[in-house]
């Protein structure tokens, strides 16, 4: 994938060296002299455009007409909303992605505005902090459509009331299916009679609203005998 990143801070050059890690193509759009020094000694001079971070004339100069994806990742919001205005609307970039730096300029980062994706931070790490106060020991180990869906990994308790149950007779969330379990090491495929076992690690797919629901259900206990 073809991806430009503007903004060569610690954010982009991060950004960057992860997803040259990966195999895909970058550029990354920065006018600072001592940062273009730095991603030039770490990703090659051939990743590295130097012009105005909201110019036209430098995204062309990346190759903005063949990119999939425009990161804006500057310090500046205004300068991130600028540079996805253009990419959207100016050139057609098919995704875009901009960095909220100030929590109460999000409002603006919207599809309006050229934006697909509104990376901000502090509402991210809120929701973090409060999710796994909520969720004990469940693990999220993946994000899908954009913090709608999670991967979620969680460990039977052993008094919990899903032990000894098969996933059909467990009351699971409507939105959450069972990906798989591991049992002592082994890989277990769930079918409906597979029966749940105390330390078993079950790995789900869950709406987020229902991840609460399903860490409940792994590790409530059974009413005494």
């Amino acid at each position: 994938m073809y991806v430009i990143i503007v903004g060569g801070g610690k954010t982009g050059s991060q950004l960057a060296r992860m997803l040259y890690d990966q195999g895909h193509q970058i550029k990354v759009i920065d006018d600072r002299p001592i940062v273009l020094e730095h991603l030039k000694r770490e990703l090659g001079s051939e990743a590295v455009v130097q012009g105005d971070v909201s110019s036209p004339s430098a995204l062309e100069a990346a190759g903005i007409a063949h990119a999939q994806v425009l990161a804006a990742v500057t310090s500046e919001d205004e300068a991130n909303l600028v540079i996805t205005t253009l990419g959207r609307f100016e050139f057609n970039v098919p995704r875009t992605i901009a960095r909220v730096n100030n929590p109460e300029n999000a409002w603006m980062f919207t599809a309006d505005m050229g934006v697909d994706v509104a990376l901000n931070q502090a509402e991210i790490l809120s929701k973090l902090v409060a999710e796994e106060m909520s969720l004990g020991d469940m693990m999220t180990l993946l994000k899908l459509r954009k913090g709608q869906f999670s991967v979620v990994e969680e460990k039977v308790h052993p008094t919990s009331v899903a032990v000894d149950k098969s996933l059909a007779e467990l009351h699971l969330p409507n939105q959450c299916v069972i990906a798989a379990v591991l049992r002592k090491g082994d890989l277990i495929i769930p079918r409906g009679d597979l029966v749940l076992k105390p330390a078993d690690e079950v790995l789900a797919i869950v709406h987020t609203s229902q991840a609460e629901e399903l860490a409940l259900l792994l590790n409530s206990q059974r009413p005494p005998h």
